[in-house]
């Protein structure tokens, strides 16, 4: 594990979780240390290091320098204005304005939450994230939430006594990419984790108190491992019951190790029907659960397909259930006005004018049931 020495001034990783947008953003990593997963695009050409705690401590006392002075000034975000912020602005160390920038858009946002970066900030040790965790609560004392990514093989490394200390110092959601519940499929993309990894790092994570958002990838096993990958994944989950289980659906792009796999005719991946039919398996699998199903990324076909388990299981099928029961045609149009924000839903769909638009795009590009596939996928990869 390499440290750089170098303080180089506040600094933000390229990612962070859709449920993270209004936290604060402290950097504990620079990049992945596993870094081989088939699926991910991103740190692929980037090297692995943990920065100095020294330097994360100094990250968390610009920002709550910049923070004391917003909050010295304006009794409220609502009376944020361009005039009064310019001479605070103006007054604003050249060399400490990547903070200063944070600090407003973190102190427009209401100042409740802080993520920690990059892709798994556990790996810089409980000893060091417990003293970086005590800097932001004794700096931030009214905030309601730090999180974390980390990985099943971490948590387990760091052990439930490491997780504790963790967890009193003030961490109090991990983030965590399950991925796949088939080892068939974990093994394919290089995870680096099993599905019994999963399940005993869930259940420690949630037996010491923290709550945790597990991330799954339908579409992860290709055409071949789709039944095994919604089985066995739902299988993992209702085992662990997590408190959040994200959808995530799988997006290739040429940076992802995968899309060579794809190119080369070794991974046949799923089109938005067939990963439809993968959800209604892995929905209707999931049960004895309370946790919260979230379709909170723009790539998901079905932005309203979520829901607290068991109550709004059978609305969750209904809405995949709707989808499959259209004509192919209202299933084209409906796929290509998702990709281009024009539909959240089904009910979209309703809305004449909208739709009239979107048979207007498909009719001038002459989209069609033959192309579709290939117009999606350069849609979403847009988002990536």
């Amino acid at each position: 594990m390499k440290t750089l020495n170098t303080y180089l001034g506040f600094e933000v990783g390229p990612i962070r979780p859709p449920s993270e947008a209004k936290s604060l953003l402290i950097r504990v990593t620079r990049n992945c240390q596993w870094n081989r997963c088939m699926f991910c695009p991103v740190y692929k050409t980037k090297e692995f290091s943990t920065r100095p705690v020294e330097d994360v401590l100094s990250d968390i006392d610009l920002v709550s320098k910049h923070v004391s002075k917003l909050r010295e000034s304006f009794d409220s975000a609502a009376r944020l204005s361009r005039d009064a912020l310019w001479p605070i602005m103006n007054a604003v160390d050249p060399r400490e304005l990547p903070a200063f920038d944070y600090a407003l858009k973190w102190f427009a946002d209401g100042m409740q939450s802080v993520f920690l970066q990059d892709a798994d900030s556990l790996v810089a040790g409980p000893e060091n994230l417990v003293e970086i965790l005590v800097r932001l609560r004794n700096r931030f004392p009214w905030i309601e939430r730090v999180t974390s990514y980390s990985r099943s093989s971490t948590i387990l490394k760091v052990g439930e006594q490491g997780l504790h200390d963790l967890r009193t110092a003030g961490l109090n959601r991990l983030h965590v990419g399950l991925e796949s519940g088939s080892n068939n499929v974990l093994r394919m993309v290089k995870k680096g984790a099993t599905k019994d990894m999963h399940i005993q790092a869930g259940l420690m994570v949630k037996r010491v108190g923290f709550e945790l958002s597990e991330y799954i990838i339908p579409g992860l096993g290709g055409k071949t491992l789709s039944t095994e990958h919604a089985q066995e994944t739902a299988d993992a989950l209702n085992q662990i019951n997590a408190d959040f289980i994200r959808l995530r659906p799988l997006a290739l792009t040429s940076r992802a190790p995968l899309f060579q796999k794809y190119q080369k005719g070794n991974f046949q991946k799923l089109n938005d029907i067939e990963i439809a039919h993968e959800l209604r398996l892995f929905i209707g699998s999931l049960e004895g659960i309370s946790s919260m199903i979230l379709s909170d990324h723009i790539l998901n076909l079905f932005a309203d397909l979520e829901g607290k388990y068991p109550e709004a299981k059978e609305r969750m099928l209904s809405i995949i259930d709707a989808f499959l029961n259209m004509d192919s045609q209202e299933q084209l149009l409906f796929r290509l006005g998702r990709r281009m924000g024009l539909f959240q839903s089904l009910d979209d769909m309703k809305n004449q004018n909208v739709l009239n638009r979107v048979q207007q795009i498909a009719s001038s590009q002459d989209i069609d049931e033959h192309n579709i596939d290939t117009i999606i996928d350069r849609l979403m990869e847009r988002f990536i």
